[in-house]
């Protein structure tokens, strides 16, 4: 007998391990969600048969229609679902419910652990038939792969791991193709075997899918309790907003409330319905590199794909379905990269998207801005990978800025200062650290705002050399900066001398510092950049922005370049170095060590500075004393 053959027992993946132990020990309130799960996991395999049979159209010879049937057992306390769907032979039942294959897993786990809405987060990760056991503490899940004749049952208390072993003849007789799972209810789920309860929940989460769910009460035939309809192919005008909830929340597996709505369908050389959602608040793997976006190819209503790139990946979070009336059935993986029909609705569909944002941020900007503070980071994406819609996406973009508001560039450029012919920003971790940046202090002197970027993705997009409205967007860490042309909104203010000489001979200072600091740095200049400050580095001209180099250095990816070191002539610690020979290597390493600390970054030697610190304290003491 070999091992096809005989019963085990086997323990889970450690990640399953875990995350059934939070099931078996649930606390969330929102339960409901396993049904929603099971009856999506029927749909899928119903979709899989499907797509399989039109290359072998033996299996669904018999022609059965396909189906999801849900059967309380009050007697048993056992609720049963069931599909006629693809089903699966003894590896796939090991590989589906004994193992997750998804990278991220751990990041799931914790945030799961930590989450108040975990309902929501088992949606959006796909682990739904573990969702069960938040209501069963028992699960046997009885399977025939179509087209097989061996039939296998599952079964696992959600402990260490789980039994699989041949079904019984009985079983065999009466699973002709499909998956069976029961669910033995714990006392306190015992409402899930009322069939008002079960049509409550199928109303609310998957009225839309598209294949007939029956409810089949003990005492009576089964009978149909979804709408089995594709919502995409309606009409607009027969759907009210409830609708496109209800369907995004049974299509994207979601709980929010959709930010964006996009139905229409395209008629001329290709034909397709297009359904499309923007959630409202982010999913917690949204930067996982391997995540896919969520939007289904359909084919005539064949589902065909999950996976096959309909969207661009900076619009990744978008969720819905593309259904076609022209593409083959019988794509294959390669040629969905290939097809250049699927290229164009990519196309046609992005922009469409994109049109719809550009729409909503006028009409109604409070739900874009839902969407900008979820999605801002990824759609931002775009910016630095498609050059033909980047003028577009930037008009979207929202920014923090000095003003302390979120803006438009299209509104900075309305509010320019005199004079001002460029669009200033700053790149870096958090907007507090920005704020107290000394690089700012001449723009804030003069009330010119400034873009305060932290998104690790800024630092690409801004390395593009971008212009908007004919203003080229300048970096205040990079190259120089004049605003001799705009004036100060104070000339009285403590941060500006009236007559702007420097205190400190700016030559024979340069030069001492560049012979204290040697190869250090690159250059030493006077600065543009400050008026109270001391010091700060920046990146020259051409190269990356000191952010870039920074976040590159930290995946190895380039070596850092040696940066520039400006001084502000005109403070008192700059004016020492050339005053005092015996301090002014000390002095000068100091500024040098200021500037790293204030970018966020420590000094070559820490030691070295705090001793050099004390030192130059001491010296004032002394002095103080003498």
């Amino acid at each position: 007998m070999t091992t096809d053959t005989i019963a085990e027992h086997q323990p889970f993946q450690a990640e399953v391990a875990e995350l059934l132990h939070l099931m078996v020990h649930s606390v969330y309130s929102e339960t409901d969600i396993f049904l929603r799960e099971l009856i999506s996991n029927g749909s899928d395999a119903l979709d899989k048969l499907r797509y399989e049979a039109i290359a072998a159209p033996d299996l669904t010879a018999d022609g059965e229609p396909p189906r999801i049937r849900i059967a309380p057992d009050k007697n048993a306390g056992t609720l049963t679902v069931i599909d006629n769907g693809i089903g699966m032979d003894r590896q796939e039942l090991i590989d589906n419910l004994g193992t997750i294959a998804r990278s991220g897993t751990k990041s799931f786990l914790s945030r799961l652990t930590e989450a108040k809405d975990g309902a929501g987060l088992i949606g959006q990760f796909g682990v739904g038939f573990y969702s069960a056991f938040m209501v069963a503490d028992r699960i046997t899940v009885t399977s025939r792969r179509a087209g097989r004749p061996e039939v296998w049952t599952w079964s696992s208390s959600g402990g260490n791991g789980f039994d699989i072993a041949p079904a019984t003849e009985e079983d065999g007789q009466r699973i002709g193709r499909g998956t069976e799972i029961v669910l033995h209810l714990k006392p306190e789920a015992k409402k899930y075997l009322e069939s008002h309860e079960i049509e409550r929940i199928v109303s609310a989460y998957s009225d839309n899918i598209q294949f007939a769910i029956e409810l089949k009460p003990e005492d009576g035939e089964p009978r149909q309790i979804n709408s089995a309809s594709a919502l995409w192919q309606r009409p607009k005008s027969e759907l009210k907003p409830e609708d496109y909830k209800q369907a995004y929340r049974s299509i994207g597996g979601a709980f929010d409330d959709p930010a964006m709505t996009l139905h229409y369908r395209a008629e001329g050389r290709q034909s397709y319905a297009v359904l499309l959602f923007s959630p409202s608040t982010k999913p917690f793997d949204l930067f996982e590199p391997t995540r896919k976006g969520h939007v289904k190819l359909y084919v005539r209503r064949v589902f065909i794909a999950d996976d096959a790139d309909l969207l661009p990946g900076y619009l990744r979070f978008i969720r819905g379905v593309i259904d076609s009336e022209d593409l083959p059935l019988n794509l294959s993986r390669e040629m969905l990269q290939n097809n250049p029909q699927l290229v164009q609705i990519r196309k046609a569909v992005t922009g469409r998207v994109i049109g719809e944002f550009e729409s909503l941020s006028e009409k109604d900007p409070e739900n874009f801005g839902k969407i900008w503070d979820a999605f801002g980071p990824v759609i931002k994406e775009g910016i630095w990978e498609d050059f033909e819609r980047r003028e577009k996406l930037l008009a979207l973009s929202r920014f923090t800025t000095t003003s302390g508001e979120k803006r438009s560039l299209k509104q900075y450029v309305e509010s320019l200062k005199p004079n001002q012919t460029e669009i200033y920003y700053l790149v870096g971790d958090s907007i507090e650290r920005l704020k107290s940046n000394p690089k700012l202090e001449s723009a804030i002197a003069r009330g010119i705002e400034v873009l305060l970027l932290t998104d690790p993705v800024d630092a690409f997009w801004t390395s593009a050399q971008l212009d908007f409205g004919g203003k080229p967007l300048k970096s205040l860490s990079q190259g120089d900066v004049d605003f001799g042309l705009i004036p100060l909104i104070d000339d009285n203010a403590d941060n500006a001398d009236k007559d702007k000489k420097p205190v400190a001979d700016e030559a024979t200072t340069i030069a001492v510092i560049k012979d204290a600091l040697g190869d250090k740095v690159s250059d030493v200049r006077a600065s543009q950049r400050l008026t109270t400050s001391a010091s700060c580095l920046v990146a020259g001209g051409a190269g990356r922005d000191r952010q870039l180099e920074r976040l590159l250095a930290m995946e190895n990816r380039g070596a850092v370049t040696k940066p520039i070191l400006e001084i502000n002539m005109r403070h008192p610690l700059v004016a020492a170095i050339a005053e005092r020979k015996d301090a002014a290597r000390d002095l000068s390493l100091l500024l040098l060590e200021q500037a790293q600390i204030l970018d966020g970054e420590l000094p070559e030697d820490p030691a070295a500075f705090a001793n050099r610190l004390n030192q130059l304290v001491l010296r004032g003491l002394s002095k103080e004393n003498g």
